[in-house]
C-alpha cells in the first residue's frame, strides 16, 4: 500500500503518527541540549569541566513533561514521594531576639554528641573532632522549610556524599513560632550571617559549603555579594538553584496570563497564609496594615504592602532593586556555582548574567534549555533523582575530595578579580 492510500484509508492513525514525529523532532532539536557553562577560563571553570562529567552531557528532560510550567509543578509532586526526614534542631536565638532553627540532618551512624546548650558554645579555637566529615548548610525558597520536598532531595544528596547536612530556616518557618515583629526577605542576609558564624564557632576547622534554593539562594547570594572577603573566611565554595537573579524580569514573567500569572497567585496566596500564622506577632502599631496585606493577590502586592515597608525599603521598587543579583557578580569573592533553566518561568533567560558570568572571577553559571523552576526531571519515567541532584552529588564530591584545589582556585580568582580592579576597564590584558 502506498503513503496515499494511507492517508485516505487510515487518516487518524496517519495524523496521529505525523503528530508524534513532529512532537519527537521538536523535543530532540529544542530541548536535548547540552547546558551552557557561563564561566571565563580560569582555575575554576577548569574545575567543573574537570569534576563535573555532567556537564558534558546533553540533559534529556521527561519527554512528556518537558514544558517549564508542568516541569515546576510536577517535579514538586513526585518529590512529594520522598520519606520524611528526621533532624536533629537547634534553636538560635539572633541578636535582636528573634529566633530560627538549624535542623541538622540524622545520620544512621551519629555518633556526635548534641549541640550544647544555646548560650554556651564552645571556645572559638576548640578543635573539631578528628575525621569530623565537611557540613552543606541549605536555605530553602520562599516558604519552605526542611521538610519541603526540594529540600529533602538535596539534603538525600548530600547524605549520599557522606558530608553533613543542616538546613537553615527562616524565620517564622519550619513550625517554629516568630519571636519578634520581622520574617525575611531576599535582600537581608544578616539571619544568615549569624547562622554561619554560629557554626563556625562551633566546628572552626571542618569545611562549610552554603546552597540556596530560589529565595534562599537570593539570600545566599545576598550574603556573598555583601560580605565578600568575609563570606570567604567561612565559606570553600557555594551553590545556588533556580534563583531571581534579575527579579524585575522575573517578576514581570510571573505577570504574564494564564499559567505563569496563576503561579503567582498560588504563591501570593502561600504568602499571606504563611501570614496568617504570624498575625499575633505582626498585630501592632506598626506601618504595615495586616488586613491590606492579606489581600494581596500577586507576589509584587504583598512585597509592596508588607515585605518592602518591614524592610525599610521606600517602595518595593527599591526592595527589587537591593534584592538584584544579576549586576553584583564581582562583588562575590567565594567560589560560586549557579544552575538555572532557559525556560524557568521565575527567571527566563533574559534575566540571567550568562554574559557577566563569561566575565566574573569567582561565579560559574549553567543554563539548561529545559527545566522549569527547582524541577529539571530527566528520563522517561522519573525517578526521585533528578539532572539537579546529579550536578549536586558531583559538585560536592569535587570539592570536598579536593580542598586544597579550591584554595588554588580561589586564590587565582582573587588575583584575577585584583588585576581585573587594577586595569579599570574591567579587562584583563
Amino acid at each position: 500500500m502506498e503513503w496515499p492510500s494511507w492517508y485516505s484509508e487510515c487518516p487518524r492513525l496517519m495524523l496521529g503518527l505525523t503528530v508524534s514525529a513532529g512532537f519527537l523532532l521538536y523535543y530532540f532539536i529544542e530541548a536535548v541540549k547540552r547546558p551552557l557553562l557561563a564561566c571565563r577560563q580560569g582555575a575554576w571553570r577548569g574545575f567543573l569541566e574537570s569534576h563535573l562529567t555532567i556537564l558534558q552531557e546533553r540533559y534529556w528532560p521527561t519527554p512528556w513533561c518537558y514544558e517549564s510550567r508542568c516541569q515546576t509543578i510536577l517535579a514538586s509532586v513526585l518529590r512529594s514521594r520522598l520519606p520524611h526526614i528526621r533532624y536533629r534542631r537547634e534553636l538560635l536565638t539572633l541578636k535582636d531576639g528573634g529566633q530560627i532553627c538549624l535542623d541538622w540532618l540524622v545520620r544512621a551512624s551519629e555518633a556526635d554528641p548534641p549541640p550544647p546548650p544555646e548560650g554556651d558554645p564552645p571556645p572559638s579555637g576548640h578543635p573539631s573532632p578528628e575525621g569530623e566529615p565537611p557540613i552543606v548548610i541549605i536555605l530553602p525558597g520562599l516558604t519552605g522549610s526542611s521538610q519541603s520536598e526540594y529540600v529533602k532531595s538535596f539534603v538525600l544528596t548530600v547524605k549520599q556524599t557522606g558530608a553533613r547536612c543542616v538546613v537553615f530556616n527562616n524565620r517564622g518557618r519550619g513550625g517554629v513560632q516568630l519571636k519578634t515583629a520581622r520574617t525575611y526577605c531576599a535582600a537581608n542576609s544578616d539571619d544568615l550571617e549569624e547562622a554561619i558564624t554560629h557554626i563556625r564557632h562551633k566546628y572552626p576547622n571542618v569545611p562549610l559549603m552554603a546552597t540556596g534554593i530560589s529565595l534562599g539562594g537570593m539570600i545566599l547570594g545576598n550574603y556573598l555579594v555583601t560580605r565578600g572577603e568575609l563570606a570567604a573566611q567561612h565559606l570553600v565554595a557555594a551553590m545556588v538553584l533556580s534563583i531571581p537573579w534579575n527579579v524585575f524580569v522575573g517578576t514581570e514573567s510571573l505577570e504574564k496570563p494564564l499559567w505563569n500569572l496563576l503561579l503567582n497567585r498560588h504563591l501570593a496566596h502561600c504568602l499571606c497564609e504563611s501570614i496568617k500564622t504570624m498575625r499575633k506577632q505582626l498585630e501592632g502599631n506598626y506601618k504595615w496594615d495586616l488586613d491590606h496585606v492579606m489581600k494581596s493577590k500577586t507576589i509584587r502586592e504583598f512585597d509592596s504592602r508588607f515585605t518592602a515597608v518591614q524592610f525599610g525599603f521606600r517602595d518595593v521598587e527599591e526592595y527589587y532593586r537591593t534584592a538584584c543579583l544579576h549586576d553584583k557578580l564581582d562583588n562575590v569573592k567565594v567560589p560560586l556555582l549557579c544552575l538555572s533553566a532557559a525556560d524557568d518561568p521565575f527567571q527566563p533567560l533574559e534575566g540571567i548574567p550568562v554574559e557577566a558570568a563569561k566575565k566574573s572571577s569567582h561565579v560559574a553559571i549553567v543554563v539548561t534549555a529545559r527545566g522549569g523552576h527547582i524541577g529539571f526531571m530527566e528520563g522517561v519515567l522519573p525517578t526521585n533523582t533528578y539532572y539537579s541532584d546529579r550536578l549536586y552529588t558531583q559538585l560536592i564530591k569535587g570539592i570536598f575530595t579536593n580542598l586544597h584545589s579550591m584554595k588554588d582556585i580561589k586564590t587565582e580568582a582573587d588575583n584575577y578579580a585584583k588585576q581585573v580592579a587594577q586595569s579599570g576597564d574591567g579587562s584583563v590584558s
